[in-house]
């Protein structure tokens, strides 16, 4: 059974866009094209209160159909592995309940299948979560507010390719920064599954200027060549639920 391709966009920010387009409706614009749209916003370790712009984190990942995080610096490599675990996961439970609604009509969904019907669904729904393909453009800020936090933002990097190394599906990951002096945003690598190829993107990193977030989204999700992957993860997700609704009766 082929398992089609979740993508998504993880952005790693302090929440402070100052120039430019809207992220929020940029976002809400990535998601209709089939990318979710992951947030985390870091705070400074010495913070005691999440400053006013971090609700910016929560409205861009809201927008894109996607999750949000604010957490401390030395506390972002965790947050970036679950958050992408977390994001794929509630792409493929939307894809299933669309399958649901299509057999059991629009008030259909997980909790109101017949119970071995909905074991055997969730048993799906982790394979998939395991096997399914993935690609995650990352998308960091170095604006001059993110200087002090960038070996955090390194190691977690370093971190998520590990965690999706030890995955059974295939995996592809790209880093993009923004600003830059020439573009709004900078590919630092290309979608790659070589992990190796990350130690060389740590230099690149050059911190300063505004933050036009919106404009970045923008510019990134066009790195993304949707295809039929979407479709494919659908029709896998109907196979499995409608042959199990007829195993059931």
């Amino acid at each position: 059974m082929n398992k089609g391709t979740v993508s998504q966009i993880l952005l790693i920010t302090d929440g402070c866009s100052n120039q430019g387009e809207d992220p929020v409706s940029v976002s809400q614009q990535i998601a209709q094209e089939g990318i979710t749209v992951n947030v985390i916003g870091v705070l400074e370790d010495d913070q005691t209160e999440d400053p006013t712009g971090l609700q910016e984190v929560n409205d861009i990942a809201e927008a894109g159909g996607g999750i949000s995080r604010i957490v401390y610096a030395d506390d972002l490599s965790e947050t970036v592995q679950m958050v992408t675990k977390q994001a794929m996961n509630q792409t493929i439970q939307g894809y299933v309940n669309k399958e649901l609604q299509q057999i059991f009509g629009k008030e259909a969904d997980e909790a109101s299948l017949p119970p071995e019907t909905r074991g055997e669904v969730q048993e799906v729904m982790e394979e998939l979560g395991e096997t399914c393909d993935l690609k995650v453009l990352v998308l960091v800020d170095t604006s001059a507010s993110m200087q002090n936090k960038m070996s955090s933002v390194k190691e977690s990097l370093d971190d998520l390719i590990l965690s999706l190394d030890a995955r059974a599906g295939s995996h592809y990951f790209s880093i993009y920064q923004f600003p830059t002096r020439k573009k709004v945003v900078k590919e630092l690598l290309d979608w790659t599954n070589d992990g190796n190829r990350l130690a060389k993107v740590f230099p690149k990193f050059a911190v300063g200027g505004i933050t036009p977030t919106g404009a970045a989204l923008k510019e990134a999700a066009k790195a993304f060549h949707i295809s039929m992957g979407d479709e494919v993860m659908r029709g896998a997700a109907y196979d499995v639920v409608d042959s199990s609704y007829r195993q059931s009766l």
